[in-house]
């Protein structure tokens, strides 16, 4: 009888934790936020390119994170859920050109990946596998296209700097909603083009307006950093 009880209790308990799991993978929205490589490597002061290759001077893909509403996010939902690069092997190639990983040392991507996979991939297992989650991610950077936005309005990679308003005016116009500009500041106190966050729904595919947007400031004026890739590294 004791062993009995004591089974049903380990029953109960695991219903319980599977129920605290899938509540935890809710979400009503994914922030999809692009990185400009030039800003990047300012904001962290060194920057190594990846083992792959050379990465194009365009914004690459930081991530796609599920959020809440009310600004705050789900974060490493399954652990029993590693990232599995067999799992996207037909995708690794468009990963490595448009996910490409810019920490120091170089590196493949892997790393990254399984980064945000584990933090914000997990999260999102409600709606998109593993497979879907990076396949809507390299999506999203096509239907965007944010450097194409930015040029068209002639607001270019240059080291100029352009109005905080004009930048998301051309990027509205391009990607058809409103973007969260988020800025770092190099060592000259410019306060420059970092990161790029639109909207998406639950089952990334479509943009969207942002229910809320993440806290932080940018300058008036804002540097669009050139980025040179003719180098292995920057430091």
């Amino acid at each position: 009888m004791k062993l009995s009880r004591a089974i049903l209790l380990a029953v109960l308990l695991t219903a319980q934790c599977a129920s605290v799991l899938s509540a935890s993978q809710d979400f009503d929205f994914f922030y999809f936020v692009q990185q400009w490589p030039g800003a990047y490597c300012d904001a962290k002061q060194a920057c190594c390119f990846p083992t792959t290759g050379k990465p194009a001077a365009d914004f690459s893909i930081h991530g796609l994170w599920p959020n809440y509403n009310d600004g705050s996010y789900p974060s490493n939902c399954d652990p029993n859920s590693p990232f599995d690069e067999s799992k996207v092997s037909d995708l690794l190639s468009s990963m490595q050109k448009n996910w490409p990983t810019l920490a120091c040392p170089s590196g493949d991507g892997t790393k990254f990946w399984t980064h945000e996979w584990d933090k914000h991939g997990t999260c999102s297992e409600s709606t998109l596998d593993q497979h879907s989650y990076f396949e809507a991610a390299l999506a999203l950077k096509t239907k965007s296209s944010l450097l194409q936005a930015l040029t068209s309005a002639g607001i270019k990679p240059n080291d100029e700097s352009y109005s905080l308003g004009d930048i998301k005016d051309a990027i509205k116009q391009g990607a058809g909603f409103e973007p969260f500009i988020e800025c770092n500041v190099d060592s000259s106190g410019n306060s420059q083009l970092y990161q790029v966050y639109l909207c998406v729904d639950t089952s990334g595919s479509d943009l969207i307006d942002c229910p809320t947007f993440p806290r932080g400031r940018c300058g008036s004026q804002i540097q669009f950093p050139s980025f040179d890739t003719s180098s292995g590294s920057r430091s």
